[in-house]
């Protein structure tokens, strides 16, 4: 049967195919969870690095809750292409191939990323988050300016995200799938199909979610940690309360079918990010990038000007 083991990931919100290798992701010791007064433990992150000019700041890309850095392959290659930039995309924790912990927090995602960028010498930067990964480049361009040049932040604010998401349903939906041992990699994806059918109608979204059904020792499972999203998703649809205000320049780039961010969390929004401009994208819902790939890519390479 599918067991959803403590250590996977799922992705949501672009239509990219799984990675050709999969690999058992190491777990991270309880301990590297946050206690009150320390900071979280930073974890070693998976993440992609494409060349570019070094003395252009480079971009950095956050997907989303039950996503992963594949969501972002094309966006980068192009945009490295097009802009000569060092383009990273990164597995947040608990995602893709980067270890799982209990430690969900948005404290805890931005400590990752104090960690990777100066390590890989990619600071200043400019952060690309998407929904979960923008509330951590908001965070984290909060807490340390001088590691982000600029920031864009898709399709999400700095406030809790309330009745336009429906992660707690997939997230249940996922770890209800049942599927026997042994069966071929096409039966599973068929079986999990029909199973989240009855909850997740929309085929984009569920082709979404079976990308990150991988095979592991002839049973199939899913590489997001559902046990620690599950129990800790109301961290992840908040926001960390936050004084001081981020000074650099900021995009917010919404979708015109989405009803995420809302008119009345524009003066929140204001008050943490005072350069901060709007920009909607007709015809695009929550995931932007993965619904108008072109105009995505003209809004940021013209932010990035």
């Amino acid at each position: 049967m599918l067991r959803w083991a403590r250590a996977w990931r799922l992705p949501h919100g672009g239509f990219c195919p799984p990675g050709s290798g999969f690999s058992k992701v190491p777990v991270a010791p309880s301990s590297s969870g946050s206690r009150e007064g320390t900071q979280p433990r930073p974890l070693p992150l998976s993440y992609k690095l494409l060349d570019g000019e070094a003395a252009l700041p480079a971009v950095v890309f956050l997907h989303g809750l039950l996503g992963s850095k594949t969501n972002f392959n094309s966006i980068a290659k192009a945009l490295a292409q097009q802009t000569g930039r060092r383009v990273l995309t990164v597995d947040a924790r608990n995602h893709g191939d980067s270890p799982h912990s209990p430690d969900v927090s948005y404290e805890a995602m931005s400590q990752d990323l104090q960690g990777l960028l100066p390590q890989l010498g990619l600071v200043p930067c400019v952060l690309v988050g998407h929904s979960m990964g923008g509330k951590t480049a908001m965070l984290l361009a909060l807490q340390r300016p001088e590691l982000v040049e600029r920031l864009i932040a898709i399709d999400i604010s700095p406030v809790e995200t309330t009745s336009s998401s429906n992660f707690e349903a997939y997230v249940a939906a996922m770890r209800a799938i049942d599927i026997p041992d042994e069966v071929p990699r096409s039966r599973a994806r068929k079986l999990a199909d029909e199973q989240l059918s009855s909850v997740v109608q929309d085929v984009a979204v569920r082709q979404f979610l079976l990308t990150n059904l991988v095979e592991v020792d002839g049973r199939f499972t899913w590489r997001v940690n559902l046990d620690a999203l599950a129990q800790h998703l109301d961290q992840i649809l908040a926001f960390p309360q936050q004084q001081e205000s981020y000074p650099g320049p900021t995009l917010f780039l919404l979708g015109g079918n989405s009803q995420f961010v809302h008119p009345s969390h524009h003066p929140e929004i204001m008050r943490l990010f005072p350069r901060a401009q709007m920009q909607t994208v007709p015809n695009a819902g929550h995931w932007v990038h993965a619904d108008c790939p072109q105009d995505f890519m003209a809004a940021v390479r013209g932010f990035l000007v």
